[in-house]
């Protein structure tokens, strides 16, 4: 087991515990009383494992949209999952420079700490934010593989309150974050990364997009007009040709 943190105790408003500190130390408490190799294997999981865990995901996710359909954009939501994880990383940076949240062992004692040299801010949690927009990134790709992210990214966030790294406050504000940015910023990705995958499909690095094996889409897609003029004209040939038809 890791040493105690020092610090002072738990604070009290109006002769009620603070309910983010109470969970603190009731999440934190298991890792007191769990033999070491269990405390060991939290902390590889919390530091590495579930990132890397993550990859392996991916990686499965990739191999099954490349043989959809429409696997240029499945693969363009697929990628904009790690780039969502990244945005909202660096989105992070100036909100703990504003916070300036100290780790909970550095003002709360009886903390079992696994992890030791965290000398940075604790809101919001970098892992928990990076792991769930992941996951929400996941699942805009392929709901399946999502489910399976999003569960990882809340093993990850209780994973980090156990370690005795982060208050639960910080890793809800990670999930907060990660959510936010994989989502409102979801169409706009899209927008911009289909054509590219779709564009890929065409050159001899079509394997990164699709499938050799994937079916064809399902029937032509018709261009869209180019503008009001197009759909106009488009309009009269259409009228044009059923009143020959009429004739």
């Amino acid at each position: 087991m890791a040493g105690l943190a020092t610090g002072d105790s738990m604070p009290v408003a109006g002769g009620e515990t603070n309910p983010d500190i109470g969970l603190l130390y009731d999440v934190n408490g298991m890792a007191k009383g769990a033999p070491h190799w269990v405390d060991r294997v939290m902390e590889f999981v919390g530091e590495y494992g579930i990132v890397l865990g993550f990859a392996v995901l991916m990686l499965f996710a990739w191999w099954n949209v490349r043989r959809k359909e429409d696997a240029p954009c499945g693969t363009a939501a697929l990628l904009w999952s790690p780039l969502a994880a990244g945005i909202a990383l660096l989105i992070n940076i100036p909100i703990r420079g504003f916070v300036r949240r100290p780790r909970p062992f550095l003002e709360h004692q009886g903390l079992d700490v696994l992890v030791q040299g965290k000398t940075d801010f604790s809101f919001v949690s970098d892992h928990a934010t990076l792991t769930m927009a992941l996951g929400v990134g996941l699942f805009v790709a392929n709901r399946k593989y999502g489910a399976i992210g999003i569960g990882l990214a809340l093993l990850e966030g209780f994973s980090r309150v156990y370690l005795g790294v982060h208050y639960p406050t910080d890793v809800i504000g990670g999930f907060a974050l990660g959510t936010a940015v994989a989502l409102l910023l979801a169409p706009l990705a899209m927008m911009l990364l289909t054509p590219l995958t779709r564009k890929i499909s065409g050159t001899r690095a079509a394997w990164l997009v699709r499938s050799p094996d994937a079916p064809e889409p399902s029937g032509p897609v018709a261009p869209a007009p180019a503008g009001p003029a197009d759909a106009a004209l488009s309009g009269r040939q259409a009228l044009r040709h059923d009143r020959d038809l009429a004739a």
